[in-house]
């Protein structure tokens, strides 16, 4: 309990609100013999987070599926990142959905020691969480002097998919070009996924499906260049963009069918005892964290 309460201490900060809820939630549980979390094969079987990790360890590519204002999942992914580091060293790569790829330079001046903290804040567009749950990351491989990538596509271009279809980015200049997926990418309509992404939205469905895959290809692009520098990579993103093998995988797998991968995601219960039919088979990792778990923002 102490060693994770330092951990927690070191990485919020004590003057977080965030961090103090978050204790608090922890030690409640911890008096009640209850867990804060465990872990889960695709099938169900709970396994220990060292298990995972050695798993892990052997693999090119790690898709860590995240709630991005879960605690939980950014300690685990803190704690993962340690462990491959002490395995790959310098041969580690970390990768952001949280990081557009117009923002590639920033980050790498940030990390080279040529922007101050101050700078790459002000020249940046972070989320408002950056603080609490990508900042120990990033300071992690600057540290280490790892390579980030900042992976995603610029959100104005994914929007101006959704409203005018790919035609419309043929009108985009070379180098903006280079900072995303091909215009002609691949789609699999009848991926789970995406068939989802459409029924949450009927009306708009065909141009939401299409942006959420412009965004996985886009981010399955730019893994991919690192990981054809023969690195290993460990991807951060929504679990949405990895769950059941789909997403950013599917477009990596396009290319490179045989790639050593394994998947992350998190799902919240109201029981984490057992893993829920609906969760099964989501990634090969599953983190189940209770619902009432609080979250970072």
């Amino acid at each position: 309990m102490y060693q994770i309460a330092q951990f927690m201490t070191n990485l919020f900060g004590l003057k977080s609100l965030g961090f103090s809820l978050f204790f608090l939630c922890f030690t409640n549980l911890s008096a009640q013999n209850e867990q804060a979390f465990k872990i889960y094969t695709a099938k169900g079987k709970s396994i220990s987070y060292k298990k995972m990790q050695e798993s892990s360890s052997k693999k090119e590519l790690v898709l860590f599926g995240e709630f991005h204002d879960n605690p939980i999942t950014h300690w685990l992914q803190y704690e993962l990142m340690l462990s491959l580091y002490d395995v790959h060293q310098t041969n580690l790569v970390l990768g952001f959905e949280m990081f557009e790829q117009d923002q590639q330079g920033v980050v790498d001046r940030y990390l080279s020691g040529e922007l101050n903290e101050k700078q790459f804040k002000d020249s940046c567009r972070l989320w408002e969480n950056y603080t609490t749950d990508y900042k120990p990351l990033l300071d992690f491989a600057k540290d280490k002097k790892l390579t980030c990538i900042a992976s995603n596509v610029e959100r104005k271009y994914a929007s101006l998919l959704f409203k005018k279809g790919r035609v419309a980015l043929d009108t985009l200049s070379p180098l903006i070009r280079s900072q995303m997926a091909d215009n002609y990418f691949k789609l699999d309509t009848t991926l789970s996924q995406y068939i989802a992404v459409r029924e949450m939205f009927p009306s708009k469905g065909k141009g939401m499906v299409e942006a959420q895959a412009f965004k996985d290809a886009t981010m399955a692009k730019f893994i991919m260049k690192e990981m054809k520098n023969n690195k290993v990579v460990l991807h951060f993103n929504g679990a949405f963009h990895s769950d059941y093998y789909q997403g950013i995988l599917w477009y990596i797998q396009q290319e490179k069918p045989a790639v050593k991968a394994s998947t992350i995601s998190t799902v919240s219960q109201k029981n984490i005892n057992k893993l829920d039919a609906e969760n099964l088979g989501k990634a090969d990792f599953i983190i189940c964290v209770p619902e009432s778990m609080t979250k970072t923002h």
